[in-house]
């Protein structure tokens, strides 16, 4: 067995690693003992038969396998917790998340003409006075506003042209009574002169 240890010292050298990461390919043991300069080395290493190995790393597998079971809620009951539920998830953030969406939603539906900025202004504040706990008890409270507001504007219309029919009615009864009266008038004057 030819001693390549002089070799191995140059190649590890040469490739700027360890000892441990060269590898003396075994079939050519002949051809790399008569390689004694730096110059002999770097020609071996180009042409293959000396090789710097890989670097080894620490497995990401059972990482992974623990992210996924996590994400299907498994590993996170009361002995897996250190912190309090407020540390692990501050109810600020929570709020801050909600009031975006809420808030989000609002301006959406201004900007599409869905509300107006009377009705906007409204929401606005009850959803800062956490009237709403998320988006949809939201959405159900415009439905239902908007049409108890469409069926308010219903209501004055109607009442509206109620008035005003009442008030042509009237007007026709007066004139039909001054015309009565001129009618019965009328005789009694000629009779006079």
């Amino acid at each position: 067995m030819v001693n390549l240890k002089t070799q191995k010292r140059l190649a590890a050298a040469v490739l700027g690693c360890g000892k441990r990461k060269v590898w003396l390919d075994p079939n050519e043991v002949q051809e790399i003992a008569n390689a004694n300069s730096r110059k002999n080395i770097r020609k071996l290493q180009k042409d293959g038969l000396i090789i710097k190995k890989p670097s080894k790393s620490a497995s990401r597998f059972r990482v992974r396998e623990m992210a996924a079971a996590k994400r299907l809620g498994r590993h996170t009951g009361t002995g897996k917790r250190r912190g309090t539920a407020e540390a692990r998830m501050p109810s600020a953030v929570l709020w801050m998340r909600r009031m975006r969406v809420l808030r989000r939603l609002l301006r959406k539906y201004r900007e599409s003409g869905k509300i107006d900025r009377h009705l906007y202004h409204e929401l606005y504040m009850k959803a800062k006075g956490n009237v709403f706990k998320n988006k949809r008890v939201l959405m159900e409270f415009i439905h239902k506003a908007k049409a108890e507001n469409a069926r308010a504007k219903l209501l004055q219309d109607q009442a509206e042209a109620h008035r005003q029919k009442s008030k042509a009615a009237r007007e026709r009864r007066a004139q039909r009574v001054a015309a009565k009266r001129d009618a019965l008038l009328a005789p009694a004057e000629e009779k006079k002169e």
